[in-house]
């Protein structure tokens, strides 16, 4: 070991060193003035919080879950039961003509895309919603190589199966079949 290190230290020269020493030392100030603007951020936050701003959050929170759970629950029910099998047919408005299947492909990658950053700032600690099923409904609509065995494996857990087969049947839809 004292010898891997006596060869990188020879290896390495005074230039290189004195880079990497400054780099260190901005790095480091760079982390304390962080640290120092998100604790005063925090205080502030802290110090203006109001019972109007708690409730704000709590309807903004409970409206997105239940918009969340309301989407959710449209794309599975409306899914066709092949929707996870192999054999289902992934073309997407196959009657269509090719300008109108392609514009409608390219809007809902951008819809599905938008979700998923929107999920991603719904994921974070202070932002109220529900980012991950904002996250799988666009995970849903975007065309990316891999998704299917993504979703399939989330659905086929016994639980989630179980449950969007009950949804399933109570709005009179066959349920879902998989591989």
């Amino acid at each position: 070991m004292i010898e891997r290190l006596r060869r990188f230290w020879n290896s390495v020269s005074w230039t290189e060193f004195v880079i990497a020493a400054l780099v260190v030392v901005l790095a480091v100030s760079a982390a304390v003035v962080f640290r120092v603007q998100l604790i005063d951020w925090l205080v502030s936050f802290w110090q203006s919080l109001t019972w109007q701003r708690v409730l704000l959050g709590v309807v903004v929170f409970l409206v997105s879950l239940t918009i969340s759970f309301v989407a959710l629950g449209i794309v599975m029910v409306k899914i066709p039961p092949h929707y996870f099998s192999s054999h289902h047919e992934r073309d997407f408005l196959p009657d269509s003509p090719w300008l109108v299947r392609w514009g409608a492909v390219i809007a809902k990658n951008i819809l599905g895309v938008f979700l998923i950053c929107l999920g991603i700032l719904l994921s974070l600690p202070g932002v109220p919603g529900q980012g991950v099923l904002t996250i799988l409904l666009g995970l849903i609509m975007v065309d990316i190589p891999g998704k299917r065995p993504l979703e399939a494996r989330i659905i086929q857990r016994p639980t989630v199966l179980a449950a969007i087969n009950k949804l399933r049947a109570k709005y009179e839809k066959p349920p879902l079949v998989l591989d």
